[in-house]
């Protein structure tokens, strides 16, 4: 009984995870260009500082879809500093980081000299 609810809690989330949601992408986007050059943070941690925790899927389908260079995508890397995406984009993104001072070690960024802690409260402070 608890391992089909787990199964389906989860089909849940994949399912939801990939449909368009305004305000949850908004609030993406907001930690998204809250990272600063040369920093760098994974889809979870803005998924979680959005307040999504688990939905770092629909962090990288929003990446994938909104159009190029509206956000720092190069920024956002899967978890432990692993460029996720493949072929000429990993490229890219590689050479994006670098241009930035970001360093790589064993084809990893290195998290603890470049990983950027999300802050929402300070994203979402009024002036």
């Amino acid at each position: 009984m608890d391992q089909l609810y787990f199964e389906r809690s989860k089909r849940q989330l994949l399912r939801d995870a990939l449909r368009p949601n305004e305000q949850r992408d908004l609030a993406f986007r907001r930690m998204i260009l809250s990272i600063p050059s040369g920093k760098v943070s994974t889809y979870g941690a803005v998924a979680a500082a959005a307040g999504y925790p688990r939905y770092h899927r629909a962090v990288a389908r929003l990446l994938r879809t909104d159009p190029a260079d509206s956000l720092p995508w190069q920024r956002v890397l899967g978890a432990g500093g692993e460029i996720k995406l493949r072929g000429a984009a990993a490229k890219e993104q590689r050479a994006r980081l670098k241009l930035e001072g970001v360093a790589f070690i064993s084809g990893r960024v290195d998290m603890n000299q470049f990983e950027h802690i999300l802050a929402p409260w300070q994203v979402y402070r009024t002036e």
